[in-house]
């Protein structure tokens, strides 16, 4: 903030602001845990994912309300990457190091469910790609924009139907984890108690999401600047730097789950958190766009589009098994390398016509 005010370097203000979020992202995370002792592990879940990608949404919004379509598409675009290949890759490598003598079980229904989701979200995003670049609509720059929000509509209820079947079914994403530790040999260390009271992690998570929402709005306004100062392509700031930094929390936990053993916990909160920003976060962006009069729509573009259909088909191979590994992990990472490396040396179609008006 200070900086902001006495100077005018966007590249250090934008550096700060990341700086900042990242041990907001981390206590966001930690206070969304304690308020799951309340809730149980279903509930508990939920709010992780939630709360996990409340960074994300709200960096959204801001850019949003400034126009900044492509930066809000990118940036959700990046977390599914992220969560999708580096944060379980992150999980499975780690849990595979500690318990190398033997592959990592998970729940096999719940990942290959959430696998069929993220395919779901894959294909709301890639008619209306299609359509564009096929020139194939029945209205000129219309029928793309209202395919995108009947899909989006589509979609939220999809993921309503989603947390409704989660919040119903015995089978929940988050008991077999709960079931699993019954039957451990219930050492002392297993069994954790809340740090905190119920109305105390929902002040701070109040606090945390506060900070949050006001450094995102210095981090918004910098992201172009930055991207000058600094010489990265906007595409690779929003697509791999902002996931990074609202992921670092969900990161974190994530590895830690799995070398505890819990990977059924990990793949909730990789896998569960890019459903949520696939299914809810990308389409409630359409419809708050369509309020505010912004054409928000779910043309990523074409590159945009098959790296992630190219991602989430990897990851719905790796996760028909029920097994992990710290190959299947490395794998993951390798490919992620491959996708950060593609979005440093790409240039967004629709920034080009912008870029050389800028001195």
């Amino acid at each position: 903030m200070l900086v902001d005010k006495l100077t005018d370097h966007h590249g250090w203000i934008f550096f700060l602001s990341l700086l900042g979020i990242i041990p907001l992202a981390e206590r966001l995370g930690w206070a969304t845990e304690q308020l799951a002792f309340y809730t149980g592990p279903t509930v508990g879940g939920l709010l992780n994912a939630t709360f996990g990608n409340a960074t994300e949404l709200i960096i959204s919004m801001y850019a949003l309300r400034r126009g900044m379509i492509r930066v809000v598409q990118q940036s959700l675009l990046g977390s599914i990457l992220s969560n999708t290949l580096l944060v379980l890759g992150c999980a499975f490598f780690g849990g595979g190091l500690v318990h190398s003598s033997k592959d990592q079980l998970f729940d096999k229904g719940n990942a290959v469910m959430n696998s069929g989701l993220l395919l779901m979200a894959v294909m709301g995003l890639l008619f209306p790609a299609v359509l564009h670049f096929t020139h194939t609509e029945l209205h000129f720059g219309k029928s793309e924009l209202a395919l995108s929000r009947f899909s989006s509509c589509v979609m939220l209820v999809a993921y309503g139907a989603y947390l409704f079947y989660q919040l119903t079914s015995q089978n929940s994403l988050y008991m077999p984890i709960s079931e699993e530790e019954g039957e451990n040999d219930g050492s002392p260390d297993e069994e954790e108690a809340p740090e905190i009271s119920k109305w105390g992690s929902i002040i701070w998570l109040s606090i945390m999401t506060l900070w949050i929402a006001v450094l995102s709005e210095y981090l918004v306004n910098a992201i172009e600047g930055a991207s000058v100062a600094m010489s990265i392509p906007v595409a690779f700031i929003s697509v791999i730097l902002l996931p990074i930094v609202g992921n670092a929390a969900e990161h974190a936990g994530a590895v830690m789950f799995a070398c505890k053993d819990k990977l059924d916990i990990s793949l909730g909160v990789a896998i569960g958190s890019s459903t949520q920003i696939a299914m809810f976060g990308i389409p409630f962006c359409v419809v708050v766009g369509w309020i505010m009069g912004r054409p928000m729509d779910l043309n990523f573009q074409l590159f945009e589009t098959a790296t992630l259909f190219m991602s989430v088909l990897v990851v719905a191979f790796m996760l028909q098994d029920g097994t992990s590994n710290y190959f299947k992990g490395l794998m993951l990472l390798l490919c992620y390398l491959i996708v950060a490396a593609s979005f440093f040396v790409h240039i967004d179609p629709e920034a080009i016509q912008d870029k050389p008006k800028k001195p």
